[in-house]
């Protein structure tokens, strides 16, 4: 393991105690019955730990000098990240066009996301189903009316799925392109992110690269579908926070008073009085979380949750540097201008998504409000149409009760109890590549990697114990990311909802396990037995994951199977 593996003594900077006072004669005396005092520690490591020095005998080993081998070392902070990315992509991309066929409610989006490239709102397709072949066929028929149609989510997720099909045309590898682009980045994305949340290069690519081997982050990578695309941005917002919150830490750590000793003291008036200055990256996150909503309503949950955790964040941040009063200190420093960078901004960015239905003239209810009075006519009336219309979107989202064969309770989601079949076929013997006489199997199916998604539920008790317990400020921020892309639905266990929407939290699920395998990996300072026997765990388990990835992939794409093996990967009678 390398040298920049997070160790327990880093996990709980804001718990830990202040700078150790100068020896008293009392802790004098108690030095002979083996009294040792605390080292003093200096506050600004304790508010932004440095990343350590990565390792670089695994590269002196491959027979590089020293100063190449620390170069190539220091390189993997972006190498790293950037080959599991690529990893991830040749997977993504490959075939991405198989099948040829509408999966699932890519009859919704895809043909939607067509019609505001066209239109600038969603358009009417005289039936969604018919169209379908329609589309497929050569010669292509596109039957898209300009009258506008009812549609029960917001623009931006069709927005990022019409990009592909401007490029590509309207055809399955247009409509699926910049899923799998934003699956891709994702993973990258989260490599960078649990490096910074770590301070460990190996497990932030540890964590990439489970989210590369996810089977229901993969299939959604490769499907139409709006969820993967609230994923992405609220993911990118999670990083956004995470180096704001370093930023406004360095820039308190930078104010405290430097002793004699060159180490920086707690300080409570420096604590409580200064400022952090313009902070971009949370500006940025408000943006970025105002995309999310704009996707899927479900985005709107994490805007709430992030808002608080940064804000906690900040009282931390205080308390470290020495604040009597730390929330006080927040509400009078910090408050105003965090809710101002993320609450506004979201607003103004999810109206901004609705550009194309507010220049047109068809787009539905686009002229609801034109010339009525009442109450509210003081608002323009653009602004009280959207909110009607927003209304109606409402009322059919939480009314929706209509039995699904696929739909799921929340309460399995973790386990993967119940996925959800977006494509299957029965080829028989002599048809699309089956050479089985008992006839084969084709089926997408949105189903996280077992083994993954069952470590994930042991890594979040772990989490659980390291926040409640230990005070671990990374486990509360992962804990919160997962609560703010599960937790909601479990308000509508009445209401028609499936698996796939679980694809929100996976990331962090894949954090929570990077985190437990860092524990499972130990301590810098442990003894090398206990390094070996926890390196062979971590090892094991990891394989196992990327197996059970590879057994199961035949499942995710599609892939012409006999019914024997189809039926041998059902591990649970719900998975049929």
């Amino acid at each position: 393991m390398t040298s920049d593996t997070p160790t327990r003594a880093d996990v709980d900077e804001d718990a830990r105690a202040t700078a150790a006072p100068e020896a008293t004669p009392w802790a004098q005396r108690l030095r002979r019955f083996g009294y040792v005092a605390a080292p003093r520690t200096d506050v600004r490591a304790r508010l932004v730990p440095p990343f350590p020095e990565p390792a670089t005998g695994v590269w002196e080993l491959a027979g590089l000098g020293p100063r190449a081998a620390r170069r190539l070392a220091r390189s993997m902070a972006w190498l790293g990240p950037v080959l599991v990315a690529m990893l991830a992509g040749a997977l993504r991309f490959w075939r991405l066009g198989q099948p040829r066929a509408v999966v699932f409610d890519e009859t919704y989006y895809a043909k939607d996301a067509w019609a505001m490239l066209r239109l600038g709102y969603e358009g009417s397709w005289p039936d969604r189903k018919m169209a379908d072949p329609q589309i497929l066929a050569h010669p292509q028929v596109i039957p898209l009316s300009d009258t506008g149609s009812f549609v029960a989510h917001p623009p931006m997720g069709k927005w990022v799925i019409a990009l592909g099909e401007g490029v590509f045309g309207l055809d399955p590898f247009g409509w699926r392109f910049m899923t799998a682009a934003l699956g891709t980045l994702s993973v990258l994305m989260l490599c960078r992110t649990g490096r910074r949340l770590f301070r460990s290069t190996l497990l932030g690519c540890l964590a990439g690269a489970l989210l590369a081997v996810d089977g229901l982050h993969f299939v959604m990578s490769r499907t139409a579908l709006l969820d993967l695309i609230v994923m992405f941005f609220a993911l990118a917002a999670f990083g956004c926070l995470l180096v704001d919150r370093d930023r406004a830490r360095a820039r308190l750590a930078a104010a405290l008073p430097i002793g004699d000793d060159g180490l920086a003291r707690p300080d409570a008036h420096t604590a409580e009085q200064v400022g952090t200055g313009l902070r971009p990256w949370r500006l940025a996150a408000g943006v970025l979380l105002g995309l999310a909503a704009a996707s899927k309503w479900n985005g709107l949950y994490f805007l709430v949750f992030f808002t608080a955790l940064t804000l906690l964040w900040d009282v931390g941040a205080r308390r470290v540097a020495g604040a009597g009063r730390p929330y006080r200190a927040v509400l009078r420093k910090d408050l105003g201008w965090s809710a101002l960078s993320l609450v506004p901004v979201a607003v103004v960015t999810y109206l901004a998504t609705w550009t194309g239905w507010f220049l047109s003239d068809n787009g539905y209810d686009r002229h609801w409000a034109d010339g009525r009075g009442g109450t509210w006519s003081w608002i323009p009336a653009p602004l009280r149409s959207l909110w009607h219309y927003e209304h109606a979107v409402y009322q059919f989202n939480i009314g929706l009760h209509a039995p699904h064969r696929y739909q799921s309770n929340p309460w399995s989601w973790l386990v993967q109890g119940r996925p959800v079949a977006f494509y299957y076929q029965s080829p028989k013997a002599g048809q699309q590549g089956c050479h089985t006489a008992t006839g084969c199997s084709q089926e997408i199916l949105g189903l996280g990697t077992p083994l993954l998604w069952w470590a994930a539920c042991g890594a979040l008790l772990y989490l659980l114990f390291r926040w409640a317990l230990r005070r671990d400020w990374r486990a509360g921020a992962v804990l919160c990311a997962v609560g703010a892309g599960y937790l909601p639905w479990f308000n509508y266990q009445d209401r028609t909802v499936f698996s796939f929407y679980a694809v929100v939290f996976v990331p962090y699920l894949c954090l929570a396990v990077a985190m437990m395998v860092g524990a499972l990996l130990g301590p810098s300072g442990a003894g090398e037995r206990r390094r070996l026997v926890g390196a062979m765990g971590a090892g094991v388990l990891v394989l196992f994951i990327a197996w059970n990835f590879i057994y199961f992939y035949p499942l995710y794409t599609g892939t012409t199977i006999p019914y024997s093996d189809w039926r041998a990967r059902m591990w649970l009678y719900t998975w049929i």
